[in-house]
């Protein structure tokens, strides 16, 4: 980018410095006017954790170009749910619109560029929820323009507006009712989908403080009918995964994580029509929200143990 970054960015650290200095090295380059960062406090039952997070907020201090760095940092640990939904609350209270990276996903630099092109363009079309960084396609081109419309809402580096995240609820209080009706179904038309969402948002409904916070923003989404905006190249690259990492170890088996990043062509070639790419959805159902039809009944029973206390959590 030829100017300063306009759209502040939103930075959520924690515990790696390792990680979180690679992505600040990308920040540094497009040089935004104005940083918000999100810190959660260390656990004191991890030995050493206090150092890291220590570390890791001393990066921030390395800000050495003009720009107004605004932090909200717990010195407890509220857990990955609470901080950064918490953190959101707070940073859209003082902007419309912002540009959100969490410390282990690093950036393509044109993914700036593409957000705030794309925030400008949609920011009263309230059909459109996010701007995603991640394509997760697996290098299968699904349109000839530069993005396409997706219902799932990607969010390793993204970015929203106030007027969407206002509708998110940590605590998904509706999910009853949008259970009770069936709703799923007109959204994901595939039953298996609707099996593994089921069981997700049940999850999260019984425990909403526990470690995610990004199933209760698919929810808000889709109970907003909203689309997320998916750029047909890949522009981010986690590279958390590991024993440190929160969600994710390095055991595990995703294909899409380490996907090389592109650039993005500019001008960007806007799609005519705001449409979902059913079969791109499809996809993604099938490769990053993936379980089996045993996978999903073992989740079943072993709710039905816990219910009937054959078994503790």
């Amino acid at each position: 980018m030829k100017k300063q970054l306009e759209t502040p960015i939103t930075f959520i650290i924690f515990k790696r410095p390792d990680t979180t200095i690679k992505v600040f090295e990308t920040i540094r380059k497009i040089k935004p006017k104005k940083l918000f960062v999100i810190a959660d406090g260390p656990r004191h039952d991890r030995e050493g954790e206090a150092e890291k997070c220590a570390a890791t907020r001393e990066i921030i201090e390395k800000v050495d170009w003009n720009c107004e760095v605004i932090k909200n940092y717990s010195e407890v640990n509220l857990g990955c749910a609470k901080r950064v939904s918490s953190g959101l609350d707070w940073v859209f209270k003082n902007v419309e619109e912002t540009i959100i990276l969490e410390d282990d996903c690093i950036p393509h630099i044109t993914f700036f560029r593409f957000c705030e092109e794309l925030l400008e363009k949609y920011r009263y079309d309230s059909r459109i929820t996010s701007i995603a960084a991640q394509n997760a396609q697996l290098g299968q081109k699904r349109t000839d323009y530069s993005y396409y419309f997706s219902s799932y809402s990607h969010c390793w580096g993204w970015a929203s507006w106030r007027r969407a995240w206002q509708d998110y609820d940590l605590y998904i209080k509706l999910w009853p009712e949008v259970k009770e009706s069936n709703i799923l179904n007109d959204i994901l038309m595939d039953s298996k989908a609707v099996s593994y969402w089921q069981n997700i948002f049940d999850s999260i409904y019984e425990n909403p403080t526990g470690i995610t916070w990004d199933y209760q923003w698919t929810f808000a989404c889709w109970m907003q009918g909203g689309l997320n905006i998916i750029p047909n190249i890949n522009l981010i690259q986690n590279v958390g995964v590991g024993a440190d990492s929160t969600n994710f170890n390095s055991s595990q088996d995703f294909s899409f994580i380490n996907l090389p990043t592109d650039n993005m062509e500019f001008p960007l070639k806007h799609p005519p029509y705001i449409v979902r790419n059913l079969q791109a959805d499809k996809f993604i159902q099938n490769t990053v929200y993936h379980a089996t039809r045993l996978d999903i009944l073992k989740q079943k029973l072993k709710k039905i143990l816990v219910e009937n206390k054959l078994i503790v959590h």
